[in-house]
């Protein structure tokens, strides 16, 4: 217990540079996986739709395990069930260069991914003091931007040569995220004798879910934060359709570039936020995220490369303003009621629920033959409609 004391004192303690470690170097390897799955799809002359079917694929994982993710985090040292994760996204990884349909093998991906997003959250609670958690979300979030912003870069240049061989690099790259892991303190469980029988897992999941619900605060939490990662997963799926027909540019390495614009946008926003804004001030945040669907909306009309840029980055920084704090805001709450681990089940349930609608309404919307430029006037518009909603219940409701 010490040790977890002297963690809570330092924001760079060995437990904090671990994790952010296996942070980097797992989302590096998720977001370059994307443009290699991309790639593979491509080349095997899949129908268009497919491409937006692999984020469908991936989400399953978490709606479906949500009851029991949580359970998992808590019920172990998060440390372990990050390195069991990252296997698990290994695994996935491998059957994609071995040849396994890329559908299938991005949802094996999303199983560890949905087991690996309570922990590595839930983690933070236990390693740091609660006055320094937005600034420890914020070096997570930045951490977790740059890898991001390389994984994007790296894979869809890597991919554009050979698929093989960005898969070989993904790989490479879950398996040190998995040795990083096992340089994380092995932290007591939150819950030492967790209980694993099914029906009280979705009993208790509905429970946790009841009870974060009805907080005032972790109901803006979860709502908020559900809206921004439905937009940002659909936007980068978006990019792929969009460029070929607003830049003229055909190769794959320009969506991922240009993703990569709004990863530098997110990780300046997040900087801002974690230094100007505290759990009791999470409110002004909600006028920056309306801006957000305002922003998709001008960002659709546009034609020339470098204003594209200039507004993916301004949408990044919007929302990693948005959505830093509203995740500390959660993780506070969440630890002092249901769990930390718990918490970010229920809020991924919530947040992949979002994708799974947004981007199934843009699959049926591609389907049918709708121009990419009016999908994205629409899905700007949906974001702005939705956490306009979210910020007139947290200011004209008790």
């Amino acid at each position: 217990m010490m040790n977890n004391n002297i963690n809570k004192q330092s924001l760079h303690s060995r437990g904090m540079i671990a994790v952010l470690s296996a942070q980097f170097l797992s989302a590096l390897a998720d977001n370059a996986l994307l443009f290699a799955a991309i790639a593979l799809l491509l080349s095997n002359s899949a129908p268009s739709w497919q491409i937006p079917m692999l984020q469908e694929f991936f989400v399953v994982a978490f709606i479906l395990l949500a009851p029991f993710v949580g359970p998992f985090a808590d019920g172990f040292p998060k440390g372990r069930v990050m390195l069991i994760s990252n296997m698990l996204k290994f695994i996935g990884a491998s059957t994609m260069l071995l040849g396994l349909n890329p559908l299938l093998s991005y949802g094996l991906v999303g199983l560890g991914a949905a087991a690996y997003s309570p922990a590595k959250y839930g983690i933070l609670s236990e390693l740091v003091s609660d006055k320094d958690l937005v600034k420890a979300n914020g070096m997570m979030e930045g951490s977790t931007i740059v890898a991001i912003l390389l994984g994007a870069v790296a894979g869809g240049m890597l991919a554009g040569n050979s698929v093989n061989l960005a898969l070989i690099t993904v790989c490479s790259c879950y398996l040190a995220a998995a040795f990083a892991n096992t340089l994380i303190p092995r932290l007591p469980a939150f819950k030492q004798n967790q209980a694993f029988a099914f029906y009280t897992l979705v009993n208790n999941f509905i429970l946790a879910l009841k009870t974060l619900f009805a907080n005032r605060d972790a109901r803006l939490s979860l709502l908020g934060t559900s809206v921004f990662w439905g937009a940002g997963s659909t936007l980068r799926l978006l990019l792929v359709a969009w460029v070929p027909v607003a830049l003229h540019i055909t190769d794959l390495s320009m969506p991922a570039n240009l993703s990569g614009a709004v990863a530098i946008g997110i990780a300046v926003g997040a900087a801002i936020a974690a230094s100007t804004i505290t759990l009791q001030k999470v409110q002004r945040v909600l006028p920056v995220g309306m801006m957000i669907g305002l922003l998709i909306i001008a960002f659709a009309q546009l034609s020339n490369l470098y204003l594209a840029i200039a507004f993916l980055i301004m949408i990044g920084a919007a929302g990693g303003f948005y959505v830093v704090p509203l995740n500390a805001l959660l993780q506070e709450r969440g630890h002092e009621t249901v769990g930390a681990g718990n918490a970010v089940a229920v809020q991924n349930f919530f947040e992949n629920c979002t994708m799974l609608t947004l981007v199934g309404i843009y699959v049926v919307m591609e389907k049918n033959g709708m121009p990419i430029v009016q999908i994205a006037t629409i899905f700007g518009a949906v974001i702005f409609i939705s956490i306009s909603l979210i910020a007139g219940t947290r200011y004209f409701r008790k």
